[in-house]
């Protein structure tokens, strides 16, 4: 399994490498149980793949205390249970047909048994979740509030007080980063790491998060090709916001009045898709946005820098490269 980080020390590889099979292997055993239907319909976004970026950062921020300490697999395999949970119901929400290059379950099985496949994964993710002792539930919990009120601001569109950007700013922070702050932070806590530790990881994992989501909105712009694992203007044909559309929306320049007009449609028309994405190519928003991209990628670096030296930290430093390197 490539872990996608580049220049990763080799032994530290190697160890990684050997406990996310672990993590596929505990994976796709829990979600095993008595219904044939329901084997069927949780193992279908499993079997489609994805980065298992949150259990590699358990794993990595398990590095800073005892790696091997019981518990770090599951807590991996309850963030990525919870990860793969919550897409099952924000394609029932977006009413999307794909999903990881795959049909959606909503569109196979329909809302109800897609939505009730998510429920199921989150009560998989408690069976072992209850075992990691009740600092973990109550992390979880929290975790699992910030999820639910980040998409509740998206899908309520704008918070009072708050510009277009820093209200998606805030979606982010709910949607995304919750979850992956807490992958790093179960990591750490449960090896046993110093306090100082645990908090300087969950801000950079905070700041991650970020990065990865604004570097898809990048790559939803930018990219030519599918090679990047995402269908160019994917999100705006469907009139999802994004960094790149948001500086444009907030522009008060009269040059932008047209794309103005044209990105606050419900849906891009496809007839218009392929211009839209040329001009925006060429525009300032995208410059600006992987400014912004970068800038958050620098203040997670900073965020390492109390930590210990060593291969890890060299290890999360790197990903911040990696993310950024995507949506060249």
């Amino acid at each position: 399994m490539s872990l996608g980080i580049p220049q990763l020390d080799s032994a530290l590889e190697a160890s990684l490498s050997a406990d996310m099979v672990r993590v596929e292997s505990l994976l796709r055993s829990h979600i095993e149980g008595e219904y044939p239907l329901v084997i069927e319909t949780s193992r279908h976004l499993v079997e489609a793949g994805g980065k298992r970026l949150r259990p590699l950062l358990t794993l990595l921020g398990a590095q800073f205390g005892d790696p091997k300490t019981a518990g770090i697999i599951e807590a991996a395999v309850v963030c990525e249970l919870t990860h793969l949970a919550t897409l099952y119901h924000d394609d029932v929400m977006d009413e999307a047909p794909l999903r990881r290059g795959v049909e959606s379950a909503n569109k196979r099985w329909g809302n109800t048994v897609a939505i009730l496949t998510g429920d199921y994964l989150f009560a998989k993710a408690s069976h072992l979740l209850a075992d990691l002792g009740p600092e973990a539930v109550r992390l979880q919990a929290a975790t699992f509030e910030r999820l639910v009120i980040g998409q509740i601001t998206e899908t309520q569109g704008s918070t009072e007080g708050l510009s277009q950007l820093d209200h998606y700013l805030s979606v982010i922070s709910g949607k995304t980063s919750s979850l992956i702050a807490t992958s790093i932070r179960f990591g750490a806590m449960l090896s046993g790491a110093e306090s100082s530790t645990i908090e300087s990881l969950t801000r950079y994992g905070e700041l991650i998060g970020t990065v990865f989501q604004l570097a898809d909105d990048v790559i939803d712009i930018s990219s030519e090709t599918n090679e990047s694992g995402k269908t160019p203007g994917t999100d705006l044909r469907e009139g999802v916001p994004t960094l790149v559309t948001l500086h444009i929306l907030e522009s008060n320049d009269p040059t932008d009045a047209k794309l103005r007009e044209i990105l606050s449609a419900p849906i891009l028309d496809e007839s218009i898709v392929a211009t839209t994405l040329q001009q925006l190519r060429g525009h300032e928003a995208l410059t600006n946005a992987r400014k912004v991209l970068v800038a958050y990628a620098d203040q997670a670096r900073e965020a390492l820098a109390p930590l210990p030296n060593g291969a890890a930290k060299d290890a999360l430093s790197s990903l911040c490269e990696a993310i950024i390197t995507r949506t060249a």
